[in-house]
Formats: C-alpha cells, sequence, structure tokens
C-alpha cells in the first residue's frame, strides 16, 4: 500500500472512533419511572431520553418487552396508558 492510502485509512479510523466516542457521550436530561398493565400482567421500569417523552417511551417500550410477545402485542402494549409516572 502507498503511503497515500495507509494516511487515508488511519484518517477514516479515527474519524470512525472519534464519531463513536462523541455519541456515546450524549446528554440525558430526563429519567422516567413507570408501570404498565398489559395481558393480565404488570411491569415496571426506567429509562432516559433527551425530552421527557423520550424517556418515557424508552420505560415503557422496556416494560413491553417483557410482556409482549410479537409485533402487534408490541404496538398494543406500546399503545397502553402507563401508571405511576415519575420523571426526574
Amino acid at each position: 500500500m502507498t503511503k497515500l492510502r495507509v494516511l487515508g485509512l488511519v484518517i477514516a479510523i479515527v474519524a470512525l472512533l472519534g464519531g463513536l466516542i462523541y455519541g456515546s457521550f450524549s446528554v440525558v436530561q430526563f429519567e422516567c419511572s413507570l408501570c404498565v398493565e398489559f395481558n393480565g400482567q404488570r411491569q415496571c421500569r426506567t429509562g432516559s431520553g433527551a425530552s421527557q417523552e423520550d424517556a418515557q417511551a424508552a420505560a415503557q417500550r422496556a416494560a413491553c418487552a417483557v410482556m409482549a410477545a410479537g409485533m402487534a402485542e408490541s404496538i398494543q402494549c406500546d399503545n397502553q396508558i402507563p401508571t405511576n409516572v415519575q420523571c426526574q
């Protein structure tokens, strides 16, 4: 390989690693805990995100992942109104 190709490869690797590291330090501003009831089950989970809506959605997806089987049930569970919502 020529020196130019090696230099280009090194720059690309450094840029990729820099992007990954920068993306992993995203600011989490909200954390929400909530409970969801679905199919006779109840699960409580915590989620975080840049907005309160993102944090609630993350918590609800985590709770529904335990209770729902398949895409249709996941969508139904995600549409349930959560209880005991507490955000910080």
